[in-house]
C-alpha cells in the first residue's frame, strides 16, 4: 500500500467543520460549547478579536461568555453589558441580522467596544446574532486589524452553520432549564380548591386564597379588594398583613379607592383582563401606571379580576415594593386563584339572591298584568315606576318618546322623589353613534359616570344640570330612531349588575307594549281628527253660498283655512289671493290664534317681488322652511317668532292654469310635521284651489250668461219693434196703390218684393230663433253666395282701396280640369259651370260666416292691398266633427248631409295683412287653456272668428286659419257641396 495522500485545504475545512458540529451536538455544558466554538473560530478564521455573549431577554442585557483578544487578559469579555438604546448591539439583537462595520474605531454607537478598538487597532468588524426560531439567544463579534475586512461566501456559510448549530443547542438548553425552574400551578390550585370546599364563610375562603397566593408568588403584600357598585369604589376586604376585615365592622375602617382614581385600571378589570405592572413593563398606559403605583405605594403589581356572570366583584392583587418581572407562572396562578374566588363568592348571599329573583319575577309579572288588563297608561306606569325605583335604588324613572314633528324626545312619564322637581325640557334626537348603540343593544346601556362618558354627549349638560350622574338606558321599541326609551337615573356615580341590566331590559320591553298601545290609540285619534277635518273642510267647500256676496266667500274660505290649520296645529293660517293679471295680493285671514303672529293691516304685498310667494310658485308641491330663512323684506309685514316654522303651498289646479293664491301656515316652533299630516293638508289645499277655481268659473259664466240674456232680450225686442214698424209701413204702401209710371211701377214692385222678403225672413227669425239657433236646409250657387258677400263689403273695399280676385269658379263639375280665375263684377251673371257648383246647408248662416271672414281680411289688409278668394272642389273628405253634426240635425237632415258631404268646396281667403301669431295659435287649438285667464278669444276679432269656427263645425263644415311661408294669411273655409238631386 502506498502512503495516504495529504488532504487538500478545502477538504480539511470540511473535516474541521464536521468535527466541530459533532462536538457541539454531543456537549451539554454551555461553557464547554462556547470554548469549542471559540477554538474553532480562532483556528479557521483570521480575526484578532472574538467575543461570544448570551442574551437575557427579560433584562435586555448581554452576558459575555469569553473569546480572544490581542491582550492576554480576557476578563473584559466576561462582563455584563447593558444594551443601550440605539447602539449596534441592540440593532443586531432586535433585527437578528449580521452587521458589518468597516472601522470599529470610528463607530460612536459601539460604546465600550470603540475604546477596545482604539486600544488594539481593531478596524473591520462583523457582529452576527446567534438565533433559533426567531429568538435571539446571543451574538458573536469578530474584529480584524484590516479595514473593511469581510467574510467570503464559503467562510460565511461555515460560520452560519456553526452558529446555527450552537443556537439550536442553546435553545434546547434554555427550554430544559425553564422546565426545571418552572413551578407547577396545578397542584397548589387543586389544594386551594380542596380547602375552599371545607369552609362556608366567604371571609375564610378569601383568607385561604390570599395565603395560598402569597405563598406561591412571594410578593410583599397580597390583597383582595371588593367592589361596591353604589359609590363605585374598592375597599380592601382581605390582606395577608391584616386580620380579617369585616365589612360591617365600624372599628376597622377599610382602605377605599374610587373608580375615578383607578379609571383605566377599573375598565381593564371589567373586561376580564389581568393587569401586570413590572420592571419597565405595564399592560396599562404609561401615565396611568405611575399614578396607580403611587396610589397603592408599590413598584410592581399583578391584579386579576374576580368576575361572576360578567359582573366585577373585585380583584386579587399581589404587590411588590421593588421592580419585578412577573412570570407567566405568577400570572396563571393569580388568575386561577381569582377564578376560584369568583366561583365561591356568590354562595355568600344565596338566600338574598333567591329572594331578589322572586321579587324581580313578581315585578315583571305585574307589568305584564298591567298590559293584559289594559289599565290606563298613567296608572300602570305609576305602579311600575315605584317598583323599579325601589329595586334599582334610583332617583328618577323617565319614559321618553320620540316626536318626529319636533325632532326630539319628549317625557311622556316621569317619576322622582317628592323633593325633586319634574323635568320640563326636551332632549335632542340621538347622535348617529348613540342610535346605533341602542339598536344593537340586547340589554340596558350603562353609563356609570356621566361626567366622563362620551356616550349620549348631547344629553349630558341637561342631565348633569338636574343632578343625574349615572344612567341605565333601554330602548322600549325598535326603529332606526328608537321611538321610546326608558331611562333610570341616579344622583351618584354607580354601576349595576348584569342581572339588573337584563331585568330592566325585560321591564322596558313590556313597557314598550304599553307605549305601542298608547301610540296606536293616539294615532287613531289623530287619524280621526284628520278625517273629521277632511270631511268638515270638504263639506264647507261643498256648501252652496251666494258667490255674488264677497263677504260670504271670504267667510267660507276662512272656515276652510281653520280646518286646514287644525291638521298641522298651526296658530296662523292666511290666504294670499289674486285674480289673473293683478299685481297685488288680497289677504284673506283664516286663523290668528297666537299673539306672536300677525300681518300688518296696511301691508301691500306684490306678487312679483315678494319672496314667499315666488318660492311657493316655483315649488310644485308644498314648501316648509324656518322663520330664520325669511328675508328682511318679508319680516317687515309678517310678524312671527324667531324660532317658527312656515308652510307654503300654491293654489294650483293644473299646469296649464295659472295659480290664484298661496296658503301660508305658521307655527311658533320648529317642527317636523308627519308625512300623513302634510299630505292631508296638501290635498285639502288642492281641493280649496279647485273649489276657488270652480267658484270663479261659475261666477264668470253666471255673469256672462246674465249679460248675454239681457243683450239677447234687448235685441229681440228691438227686432220685434222694427219688424212691426216695417210691416206697418209696408201695409201703408200697399194701401197707397201702384204708381202709374211704368218705370216707377217696376222699381216700386221690386222694392216691395225686397221689403216682403225682409219682413218674411225677420218673422222667421223672431219665431224660430228667439233663444236658440235654428238650422235650415237649402242650396245656393257659390257664385251667387260670393256675389252677395262681396256686395255687402263693397263700401269697406272702396274705403281701403282693396283689390279682390276670385279664382276657381270656372272649374267644371268634373274633377281634373285646370281652374280659371275670374272677377264677379256687379250685375254680371255667372256661367253654367259656375251656377252648377252650389252649396247645401243653412245658407244664411254660411253667408254670415263668409261675410265675417271677408271683413276680417279687409281689416287686416294694408291699404291698396290684395285679397284672393280661391275655390276648389274636394272629393271624399269629411270634417272632423261630421258624426256629431249629423246626430244634431235629425234623421232626414242626416241623410241629406251624408249625401252632400261626400263632396266639399274649399274656399280659401288669402291676404297680405298682419295677424297676431298668438291668435293663430289659439284658433288652431280652438280651446281655452284657462277660462279665467285673459285671452285673445275673449274679445273681437278673436271671439268672432271662434264663433265662426264653432258654428261651421255644427253646420258640417270647417274653418281654419294659418300663415303661409310667404307671410300671407289664409282663412280656409270648407263647405258641403249640394248633389244634383238636392
Amino acid at each position: 500500500m502506498g502512503q495516504p495522500q495529504k488532504p487538500i485545504a478545502a477538504e480539511q475545512q470540511i473535516l474541521s467543520l464536521g468535527r466541530v458540529l459533532q462536538s457541539i451536538r454531543e456537549e451539554d455544558d454551555v461553557d464547554v460549547l462556547i470554548e469549542i466554538v471559540i477554538s474553532y473560530l480562532q483556528k479557521e478564521f483570521d480575526y484578532k478579536l472574538i467575543w461570544i455573549a448570551l442574551y437575557d431577554r427579560l433584562n435586555h442585557v448581554l452576558f459575555g461568555k469569553g473569546g480572544i483578544m490581542p491582550h492576554k487578559d480576557t476578563s473584559f469579555l466576561r462582563q455584563k453589558f447593558v444594551i443601550s438604546s440605539g447602539d449596534l448591539l441592540e440593532q443586531v439583537v432586535i433585527e437578528q441580522h449580521p452587521l458589518g462595520v468597516a472601522d470599529l474605531r470610528a463607530e460612536i454607537r459601539a460604546a465600550e467596544w470603540q475604546k477596545v478598538a482604539e486600544k488594539f487597532q481593531i478596524q473591520g468588524t462583523i457582529i452576527v446574532p446567534i438565533r433559533y426560531k426567531d429568538r435571539c439567544l446571543g451574538l458573536l463579534l469578530l474584529g480584524s486589524e484590516r479595514w473593511g475586512y469581510l467574510l467570503t461566501g464559503e467562510a460565511k456559510a461555515r460560520l452560519m452553520m456553526v452558529l446555527g448549530e450552537l443556537g439550536a443547542v442553546l435553545y434546547q438548553h434554555e427550554m430544559h432549564l425553564q422546565q426545571k425552574q418552572t413551578r407547577r400551578t396545578d397542584e397548589p390550585l387543586l389544594e386551594l380548591l380542596e380547602k375552599l370546599g371545607n369552609v362556608n364563610n366567604l371571609n375564610q375562603r378569601l383568607e385561604l386564597a390570599v395565603q395560598a397566593t402569597h405563598k406561591f408568588v412571594s410578593p410583599n403584600r397580597t390583597n383582595v379588594y371588593w367592589f361596591e357598585r353604589e359609590g363605585r369604589y374598592f375597599w380592601c376586604r382581605m390582606s395577608n398583613q391584616l386580620v380579617k376585615i369585616d365589612f360591617n365592622s365600624s372599628t376597622q375602617p377599610a382602605a377605599g379607592m374610587t373608580v375615578q382614581e383607578l379609571s383605566d385600571f377599573y375598565y381593564a378589570l371589567s373586561v376580564n383582563q389581568i393587569v401586570s405592572i413590572g420592571d419597565a413593563r405595564s399592560s396599562l398606559k404609561s401615565h396611568f401606571t405611575a399614578k396607580l403605583l403611587q396610589r397603592l405605594k408599590v413598584r410592581s403589581l399583578l391584579a386579576a379580576p374576580i368576575i361572576w356572570q360578567k359582573n366585577l366583584l373585585g380583584f386579587l392583587a399581589v404587590e411588590s415594593n421593588e421592580p419585578r418581572i412577573w412570570t407567566d407562572t405568577d400570572k396563571n396562578f393569580v388568575q386561577g386563584a381569582a377564578g376560584l374566588i369568583s366561583l365561591v363568592a356568590p354562595n355568600e348571599n344565596t338566600e338574598s339572591t333567591i329572594k331578589q329573583i322572586q321579587e324581580d319575577a313578581q315585578l315583571t309579572s305585574q307589568v305584564a298584568q298591567g298590559v293584559f288588563n289594559e289599565h290606563e297608561l298613567q296608572e300602570t306606569l305609576q305602579i311600575c315606576a315605584k317598583r323599579v325605583l325601589t329595586r334599582f335604588a334610583a332617583t328618577r324613572f323617565l319614559l321618553l318618546q320620540y316626536d318626529p314633528e319636533q325632532n326630539n324626545y319628549q317625557f311622556i312619564y316621569q317619576s322622582q322623589p317628592h323633593n325633586r322637581r319634574p323635568l320640563k325640557f326636551a332632549l335632542d334626537t340621538l347622535k348617529e353613534l348613540d342610535g346605533q348603540l341602542l339598536q344593537r343593544s340586547t340589554q340596558a346601556v350603562e353609563i356609570e359616570n356621566l361626567d366622563e362618558d362620551l356616550r349620549f354627549f348631547n344629553w349630558r349638560p341637561l342631565l348633569l344640570e338636574n343632578g343625574m350622574r349615572s344612567l341605565l338606558i333601554c330602548k322600549c321599541l325598535h326603529g332606526q330612531i328608537p321611538p321610546a326609551l326608558l331611562v333610570i337615573a341616579h344622583e351618584t356615580h354607580r354601576s349595576w349588575t348584569t342581572l339588573e341590566k337584563e331585568l330592566l331590559w325585560a321591564v322596558s320591553q313590556q313597557i314598550g307594549v304599553i307605549v305601542r298601545q298608547w301610540q296606536l290609540h293616539t294615532r287613531t285619534q289623530h287619524q280621526q281628527k284628520i278625517t273629521f277635518a277632511f270631511e268638515r273642510c270638504l263639506n264647507i267647500l261643498a256648501e252652496s253660498e251666494n258667490s255674488k256676496i264677497e263677504a260670504g266667500k271670504k267667510n267660507l274660505e276662512s272656515t276652510a283655512l281653520e280646518q286646514i290649520a287644525a291638521i298641522l296645529g298651526c296658530p296662523l293660517a292666511v290666504l294670499f289671493s289674486w285674480s289673473p293679471g293683478e299685481k297685488l295680493v288680497e289677504i284673506i285671514p283664516g286663523v290668528t290664534a297666537s299673539s306672536q303672529f300677525g300681518i300688518f293691516a296696511d301691508a301691500s304685498i306684490s306678487i312679483q317681488t315678494e319672496a314667499l310667494i315666488q318660492w311657493a310658485l316655483d315649488t310644485e308641491s308644498y314648501l316648509t322652511l324656518k322663520v330664520d330663512d325669511l328675508p328682511p323684506e318679508t319680516r317687515r309685514w309678517l310678524n312671527t317668532p324667531d324660532k317658527g316654522q312656515i308652510f307654503l303651498m300654491t293654489l294650483r289646479t293644473n299646469t296649464d292654469y295659472k295659480p290664484t293664491g298661496v296658503v301660508l301656515l305658521a307655527d311658533t316652533q320648529e317642527r317636523r310635521w308627519s308625512e300623513q299630516s302634510l299630505n292631508t293638508t296638501a290635498t285639502l289645499i288642492s281641493q280649496l284651489a279647485w273649489w276657488r277655481r270652480q267658484k270663479q268659473i261659475n261666477h264668470l259664466l253666471e255673469s256672462t250668461t246674465e249679460e248675454l240674456q239681457q243683450l239677447n232680450w234687448y235685441k229681440h225686442r228691438r227686432l220685434e219693434e222694427i219688424q212691426r214698424i216695417t210691416a206697418l209701413s209696408l201695409s201703408q204702401i200697399h194701401d197707397l196703390g201702384i204708381p202709374a209710371n211704368e218705370l216707377t211701377q217696376m222699381r216700386y214692385q221690386l222694392l216691395l218684393r225686397q221689403l216682403d222678403h225682409a219682413t218674411t225672413s225677420m218673422s222667421g227669425l223672431l219665431k224660430l230663433e228667439q233663444w236658440q239657433l235654428h238650422k235650415s236646409w237649402e242650396t245656393m250657387p257659390i257664385a251667387s253666395l260670393l256675389k252677395r258677400s262681396l256686395e255687402r263689403i263693397d263700401n269697406l273695399v272702396k274705403q281701403q282701396k282693396l283689390w279682390i280676385g276670385v279664382h276657381g269658379l270656372g272649374q267644371p263639375i268634373q274633377d281634373g280640369e285646370s281652374p280659371k280665375s275670374c272677377l264677379l263684377p256687379r250685375g254680371v251673371a255667372s256661367s253654367n259651370a259656375q251656377s252648377g257648383m252650389a252649396i247645401a246647408g243653412d245658407v244664411m248662416k254660411i253667408e254670415l260666416v263668409i261675410h265675417e271672414l271677408l271683413v276680417n281680411a279687409c281689416n287686416h289688409s294694408p291699404s291698396s292691398g290684395r285679397i284672393d278668394i280661391w275655390c276648389r272642389r274636394l272629393t271624399d273628405h269629411k270634417p272632423t266633427d261630421i258624426k256629431r253634426n249629423i246626430s244634431q240635425l235629425g234623421q232626414d237632415s242626416a241623410i241629406r248631409v251624408g249625401v252632400a258631404c261626400q263632396k266639399f268646396l274649399e274656399l280659401s281667403i288669402t291676404h297680405n295683412g298682419a295677424i297676431e301669431p298668438q291668435l293663430l295659435t289659439d284658433l288652431d287649438k280652438n280651446t281655452l287653456k284657462d277660462v279665467l285667464a285673459p285671452s285673445n278669444l275673449n274679445q273681437p276679432p278673436g271671439l268672432h272668428l271662434l264663433i265662426c269656427q264653432n258654428l261651421m263645425q255644427e253646420l258640417g263644415g270647417e274653418v281654419n286659419f294659418y300663415e303661409l311661408p310667404d307671410n300671407r294669411v289664409v282663412n280656409r273655409l270648407l263647405l258641403p257641396l249640394a248633389s244634383n238631386d238636392s
